[in-house]
C-alpha cells in the first residue's frame, strides 16, 4: 500500500463531512485501522475492509474504482454480468494488451525514447479556463466542494497522475514538438505495466480521422479499432464493440488540433456527451478556441506540458554519443549564457532536441547553431535542423539500424518523401496509406492509366489468341491485318468502357477503394444466410452494370469491324438494324457473365485473417494474395460463363431477335480474352492492389514522383526514422517535419 491511497480515502472522508468516528460506525471498521490507513503506516488491509468504507463513504463507480486501485484491491465485475461472458470478455481484453504493448514497446524503441534516457518533459496544471470544476472531475455529490488534485509530474509519472483523477479524463496541452506523442506512448506502456484484471487497455487513436457530426465516439472507435489495430487476433466489428462499450477500452485520442477546420467544437461537444474516459493531446491554441467556443468536456481536468530548461538539453546532448567529445560544448556554454536566446527559444522541445542529435551525431560540428548571420532567430535554427534531417539521415547509416539499409540519393529522397508530404497534406490527415497513394493524382490521370491499363490489355491479349487462329486458319496477310485490326479497335473500346465505369464509380462518384478485408479460400467460414445474399446483391448489380456498358461497346465495334472486313449479311436490314441485334446481345451476356461470376465470387470470401496484415507492407502482401486469387478464379469462371452462358442466351432470344449465331468455339475465344483481359482490367481498376500496381508502382514512377522501388522506399525511410508506423498505415514522424517536405517540395516544383 502506498501513502497516496492513504491521502485519498483521507478526502473521500472530508468530502462526506465524516469524521473517523462517524466513518467507523458507518462501516463497522474499527477506528484505530481507519487511522493506520489515512496515515499510510504498514498494513495490508483486506479487500473487504476497503469496501465496506467505499460503501460508507456512498462512492461514485469511478471513486469506488480509483479507491480499491489504490489500495491494490481489484474491482467487483458488474453482478449482472454472467461469468461466462465476464470470462471471454477480460480474456480478450487481456490479449488486446498484450498487442498493444508489444506494439509500443518496438515504436519507443525504434524512436530511440530510451537512447540514452528519455529526454525530462514536464508538465503543470492547466489553466482554470481550459478544465472542468474540480467537484466534477472528483464525482462530488451535489452540496460538496472538492480541492484541486497535484497533478504535476515527468514523463514516466504520466500513469499515475492519470490514475488520481477519478474521472478518468485527462487533456494534455502543449506546443508543436513538445512531446505530446511521446508522451501518449509512454502513458500506454505505463499503463499496461501495473495495469489491473480490471482496469481498462489504453490504446492510441489519430483523431484527424474522426467527423463529429457524422458519428459518435463511441460508434467511431469501434470503427477504428480493428483498423488501427489489425495484428490483435479476432479484433472484428463485434468485438471491438463490446470492448468499446462494456469499458474495457481506454481511448488515448492523439492530436485534437488536427481535426479538419470547423470540427474542434463538435467535438468537444461529443467528447462531453459520452461517459467515456480517455486521455487527450493538443495544441493549446486549438483546444482553447474550442473551448470558447463551446465548453470544457465535462469533468476533463487538464494539463500543459512545460518546455526543456537550457539545464535538460545540457545534460542530454554531450551522452547521445560516445565520439561526441567536447563537440558540444560551445553550443552548451550559449545555452547557459543565454537561457532566453535564439538558440535556447529553439532547443526548448523534444522534437529540435532530437533533431539536433541526429544531425550532428554523425561528425558535423555543432558550433554551426552559434551563426547569428546565418540564424539570426529561434525559427531560422529551427528551419535548418528540419532541412537537414532527411540529407543526414540518407547520407549516414542510423546507429540503431540493426539490417542492411539500402543506399538512395539524398536529393531524390527528399524529393519523394516532399510528394508524399504534400499528397497527406492534401487529404488533410495524417495517414499514408499505400492504397491512396494513387490519390495524389488527378482525376483525369487516374482514369486515363486505366484506360490505357484496359486498353493494352485487351488488345495484347485478343492478339495473342486471334492472330495465331487466323493465320492457321485462313494463312493470309489480309486475316493477319484483320486480327491486328481487331485488336486496335476492341482494345480501346472496352478500354474507354472500363475507364468510364471507373471514373463514373470511383473518382467521380467517391467511392474509394479500401484494401480488402476478405480472403478468398475454398476452405474455411464462408459467409451464409443473409451476409451472403447482401454481398451477393451489391456485387451483383455492380457487375450487370459494368458487363452491360462493355458489351454495348463490344457490340457494335465488333459488328462494324468484321462487316467491313469480311461483308454484311445481305438480310436487306440498314446498317443501324444489324448493328443493335448484336450490340444488345452483346451487351446481356456480357452483364449477365460478369454479375453472375462477380456475384458468387462472394460464396468464396471470408474474413481476413489480421494478424498477417499487422504493418503496411503486411497488409499490401496480403492484398495482392487476394487480388492474385481472384484473378485466377475470374479468368475461368468469366471464360465459361461468357462461352456456355452466350449459347444459353442465344437459344432462348433466337425468336424475338430473329437468327442469331453463337458457335461454342468462338464463344470459347471470346470468353477466353473476356475473361483474361476483363479479370485482369478489372484487377487494375476496382481493387486496391491493383491500383497501387498502377497508379504507385508504374504511373507515378514514370513520372518521376516516386521511386521505382516504392515499397521498400517507405520500409527505409520507417527504419531511417522519417516515417514510423500506426497499425497498417505510415505517419510522418512529426507535423512539422512533413509540413517542411510538403512547402519544400511545391516550393522547387
Amino acid at each position: 500500500m502506498t501513502s497516496r491511497a492513504g491521502v485519498l480515502l483521507r478526502e473521500m472522508r472530508r468530502q462526506t463531512g465524516l469524521t473517523q468516528e462517524q466513518l467507523a460506525e458507518r462501516s463497522g471498521v474499527s477506528v484505530s485501522t481507519i487511522r493506520r490507513l489515512e496515515n499510510g503506516r504498514p498494513i495490508d488491509p483486506r479487500m473487504g475492509t476497503v469496501k465496506l468504507l467505499a460503501d460508507a463513504l456512498g462512492t461514485t463507480a469511478a471513486e469506488r474504482r480509483a479507491l480499491l486501485a489504490e489500495f491494490g484491491a481489484a474491482a467487483e465485475p458488474a453482478e449482472a454480468e454472467p461469468p461466462r461472458i465476464r470470462s471471454a470478455l477480460s480474456d480478450a481484453a487481456d490479449q488486446f494488451a498484450q498487442v498493444v504493448a508489444s506494439r509500443w514497446q518496438r515504436e519507443e524503441e525504434q524512436r530511440r525514447v530510451h537512447d540514452p534516457y528519455p529526454l525530462p518533459v514536464r508538465w503543470q496544471q492547466a489553466s482554470p479556463n481550459l478544465t472542468d470544476r474540480w467537484d466534477n472531475i472528483r464525482g462530488v455529490r451535489p452540496g460538496g466542494s472538492a480541492e484541486p488534485l497535484d497533478l504535476n509530474g515527468e514523463l514516466d509519472d504520466i500513469a499515475d497522475v492519470y490514475r488520481r483523477i477519478p474521472s478518468g479524463r485527462l487533456a494534455v496541452l502543449g506546443r508543436a514538438g513538445s512531446g505530446k506523442t511521446i508522451l501518449t506512448l509512454r502513458f500506454v506502456l505505463g499503463f499496461l505495466r501495473t495495469r489491473t484484471p480490471a482496469e481498462p487497455v489504453p490504446a492510441i487513436f489519430t483523431l484527424s480521422s474522426w467527423d463529429p457530426t457524422a458519428s459518435t465516439l463511441r460508434d467511431w472507435l469501434i470503427e477504428r479499432l480493428p483498423q488501427d489495430y489489425p495484428d490483435c487476433p479476432g479484433l472484428t466489428g463485434p468485438l471491438a464493440a463490446e470492448l468499446v462499450e462494456t469499458g474495457c477500452l481506454l481511448p488515448v485520442l492523439d492530436g485534437f488540433d488536427e481535426l479538419a477546420t470547423g470540427l474542434h467544437a463538435a467535438a468537444l461537444a461529443a467528447l462531453s456527451a459520452t461517459s467515456l474516459p480517455f486521455l487527450l493531446t493538443s495544441r493549446p491554441a486549438e483546444y482553447a478556441t474550442a473551448v470558447a467556443a463551446t465548453d470544457v468536456p465535462t469533468s476533463t481536468a487538464g494539463v500543459e506540458l512545460l518546455d526543456l530548461t537550457p539545464a535538460d538539453v545540457s545534460g542530454y546532448l554531450p551522452r547521445t554519443s560516445s565520439r561526441a567529445g567536447d563537440r558540444w560544448d560551445p553550443v552548451l556554454a550559449e545555452l547557459r549564457a543565454c537561457p532566453g536566446g535564439s538558440l535556447s527559444t529553439a532547443l526548448r522541445t523534444p522534437l529540435m532536441v532530437a533533431l539536433a542529435r541526429t544531425v550532428y551525431s554523425a561528425g558535423r560540428e555543432p558550433a554551426v547553431l552559434l551563426d547569428t548571420a546565418r540564424f539570426p532567430t529561434s525559427h531560422a535554427l529551427e528551419d535548418h535542423l528540419l532541412a537537414s534531417f532527411v540529407p543526414t539521415v540518407y547520407e549516414h547509416r542510423p546507429p540503431h539500424a540493426a539490417r542492411p539499409l539500402r543506399s538512395w540519393d539524398p536529393e531524390r529522397a527528399q524529393r519523394w518523401l516532399g510528394y508524399l508530404a504534400q499528397h497527406v497534406g492534401q487529404l488533410d490527415e495524417h495517414d499514408l496509406a499505400w492504397w491512396q497513394l494513387g490519390a495524389s493524382l488527378r482525376r483525369s490521370s487516374r482514369i486515363l492509366a486505366v484506360v490505357l491499363a484496359s486498353t493494352l490489355a485487351i488488345a495484347v491479349l485478343n492478339w495473342l489468341v486471334f492472330v495465331p487462329l487466323d493465320l492457321v486458319g485462313r494463312g493470309t496477310a489480309f486475316t493477319f491485318r484483320a486480327g491486328l485490326m481487331d485488336g486496335l479497335l476492341i482494345g480501346p473500346m472496352v478500354g474507354l468502357a472500363f475507364g468510364l465505369v471507373h471514373g463514373l464509380m470511383i473518382v467521380c462518384g467517391g467511392r474509394g477503394i479500401e484494401p480488402s478485408r476478405v480472403q478468398i479460400r475454398l476452405r474455411g467460414r464462408h459467409r451464409t444466410g443473409r451476409q451472403f445474399f447482401r454481398a451477393y446483391a451489391s456485387r451483383l448489380g455492380a457487375a450487370l452494370l459494368g458487363g452491360f456498358v462493355i458489351g454495348l461497346g463490344y457490340g457494335p465495334v465488333n459488328t462494324a469491324l468484321h462487316g467491313l472486313l469480311f461483308g454484311f449479311p445481305p438480310d436487306g436490314k440498314s446498317l443501324a438494324e444489324k448493328m443493335l441485334v448484336p450490340t444488345l446481345v452483346y451487351g446481356l451476356i456480357f452483364g449477365l457473365a460478369a454479375g453472375l461470376v462477380f456475384g458468387l465470387m462472394a460464396a468464396l470470401e471470408i474474413p481476413l485473417d489480421v494478424g498477417t496484415a499487422a504493418t503496411p507492407l503486411g497488409l499490401l502482401a496480403t492484398n495482392r494474395a487476394t487480388a492474385l486469387r481472384q484473378l485466377l478464379i475470374l479468368v475461368p469462371a468469366v471464360a465459361l460463363a461468357i462461352a456456355f452462358g452466350g449459347s444459353l442466351l442465344v437459344e432462348l432470344l433466337q425468336g424475338p431477335l430473329g437468327p442469331l449465331r453463337w458457335p461454342l468455339s468462338s464463344g470459347l475465344l471470346i470468353g477466353a480474352v473476356g475473361g483474361l483481359g476483363g479479370g485482369l482490367s478489372y484487377v487494375l481498376a476496382f481493387t486496391a492492389w491493383g491500383q497501387w500496381v498502377l497508379l504507385a508502382r508504374i504511373w507515378l514512377p514514370l513520372t518521376g514522383r516516386l521511386p521505382w522501388a516504392v515499397p521498400a522506399f517507405l520500409d527505409d525511410a520507417y527504419r531511417r526514422g522519417v516515417l514510423r508506423q500506426a497499425g497498417a498505415v505510415y505517419q510522418f514522424r512529426h507535423a512539422r517535419l512533413q509540413d517542411h517536405l510538403g512547402r519544400g517540395y511545391r516550393a522547387h516544383r
